[in-house]
Parts: C-alpha cells; structure tokens; sequence
C-alpha cells in the first residue's frame, strides 16, 4: 500500500482558497481604483495638486541637504582650483592688456598719420595755388640765426620773398635759391620780422625771432598792453610777402610792450611745406622799404 503525500492541495485548505480569493479580491480593487484614478486626473487635472504640492515638499526638503553639500563641496573645490590657477591667469591677464595697449597706441598713430596725410592734401588744395609742394629737409643748428633748406628752387618757379607755411601755419620765406634747392629764414631766427595782428580784433604788431624757438611780440602802439596769454597772432598781410590770416604764433608770457609767443608750425615738427606766390608784388618792390624789405636786402649783400 503506497504511503500517504506530505503535500496537501489548496483545495482541500479553507485557509488558503481564502487567501488566494483575497489576494485576487484586492487586486481588482487596486485596478478599479487605479481606472478611477486615471479617469480623475483626466477630467479633473487639479484635483491632484495638494497631494503633488505635499510630495514636493518632501521631496524638497529632503534633497537640500544633498544639494547644500554638493554646492559646498564645487565651491570648496572651485576656490583650491582658483587659488592654484591664479597665477597663470593673472599672467594672461597682463599679456592681453599689454597688447591691448600696443593696439591703441597703434590705432592712435594710425588716426595721427591719416590727419597729417589729409592735411598735406589741404595744403596742395589751397585757396591759393602754391608754387610748389615739398619736404622741409633741414634746417641750420647755430645759436641765433634760424635756417632751413627745401629741395626745390629756380627751376620749380621758386623766387626770392615768397612765403613759406606748412598746412599749420607760417614757417618763413625764401632767403635765397639756387638750381633745385632754397634756402629759408624761419620766423624764429633774429633776423625775422612779420607784421602781425591779434586774430580777435586789430591790434597789430610785429613778430620778431629770437634764435632760440620763441617769437617776440612787439606792439606798435605803446601804453596799455592789451593783450592776454593765449591770444593768437595771424598774418596782417602788411608789408606785401604773406596774406593776411594765416597763423602765426600764440602768446605764452606778457610783457610790457607785448609778449612771447610759441610758433604754431614750430620747423622742428613740420615735414612737409608749400612755398606760395608773395602776396602782393608791387608792395614788396615799392621804393618804400619795410623791415622784411631790409632783411632781404642785408641777407643778399651778405
């Protein structure tokens, strides 16, 4: 007779029947309530906001301290890693702003170049068309007398007396030519005198050279001075070599009869110069002799 099995069937168990009819019960229920569910949050979405907004909450409040940790730990490794790199980045930090310099000194000598360019191409451009257009190549280093050489001369139309003045202002007049050079007094040479006048009204007077890079103002009319430091003196056109209103020199120091002036084309800062017909001929070969007329003369029987 075969022995009876240890293994006893659900079936013939109360318990567990029960069991497995209650276990297949709440799952039912969990899907009829999961259907239920879905079928609120479809056509009332807002119904489950208070139960979103408490698990935020939580979820929030337990994940700042993670957060709080990680920021403390980046910001503590950012600042080691700063404080190693500092060096290194204050190098090239220096290097740009070294060639950032360069870059501006090269831009400001770029506009500088292209002033002086397009102030040579006012001075061929002039009102009066100038006899000839060149480089003022040198100029004399004795202790009072004032000279400078251009490399153009008779062939080039050039003569004796007429004007020279770069695109700032006067430099002096041709003293003497040759072939394809001439020779010119500057207005800073002791021997020079303009007529000048204040270029705010008509207060006239004569611009004599010191040697030294300084012009004198010496005023016609004694008494009153009536000038003031940085009036500025232009051409009166007196005496039949310069036009009338070109620039000459700015009052720098007062003095009883006039003042000191700095040239406004001071020689040593000009390059390029435009040689003009003289104003007036008939003035300057009139049988009258002004003080222009006399230097002339005593620089020829020199």
């Amino acid at each position: 007779m075969a022995p009876p099995s240890s293994r006893r069937s659900s079936g013939f168990s109360k318990r567990a029947q029960y069991s497995v009819f209650t276990g297949y019960l709440l799952a039912g229920l969990g899907a009829l309530l999961g259907l239920g569910l879905l079928a609120l949050s479809l056509w009332q979405p807002s119904a489950f906001a208070p139960l979103r907004g408490g698990a935020q909450d939580v979820v929030t409040t337990v994940g700042e301290g993670p957060a709080v940790a990680r920021n403390a730990g980046g910001s503590t490794w950012d600042s080691i890693k700063g404080y190693f790199n500092a060096g290194s980045q204050n190098a090239a930090l220096r290097e740009e702003v070294e060639l950032a310099r360069i870059k501006l000194a090269e831009a400001e000598a770029v506009a500088q170049e292209n002033e002086r360019l397009k102030s040579l191409v006012a001075l061929a451009e002039s009102e009066i068309e100038p006899v000839a257009v060149t480089r003022l190549v040198g100029s004399s280093a004795t202790s009072s007398r004032r000279f400078a050489y251009i490399g153009k001369g008779r062939l080039q139309g050039i003569e004796v007396g007429m004007p020279v003045r770069s695109p700032r202002g006067v430099v002096g007049r041709v003293l003497e030519v040759a072939r394809s050079s001439s020779r010119i007094l500057l207005l800073t040479d002791s021997e020079s005198v303009l007529p000048v006048r204040r270029s705010s009204d008509d207060t006239v007077a004569f611009a004599e050279g010191r040697g030294d890079g300084m012009v004198r103002i010496r005023l016609i009319n004694l008494g009153l001075n009536p000038l003031e430091i940085g009036d500025v003196f232009v051409t009166s056109g007196a005496g039949g070599y310069y036009r009338p209103g070109v620039a000459v020199a700015v009052l720098t120091e007062l003095s009883p009869d006039g003042g000191l002036a700095r040239l406004v084309a001071a020689p040593s800062a000009t390059d390029f110069v435009s040689v003009e017909p003289i104003y007036v001929p008939e003035a300057v070969n009139a049988s009258e002799i002004g003080p222009q007329d006399s230097i002339v003369a005593a620089e020829n029987e020199d």
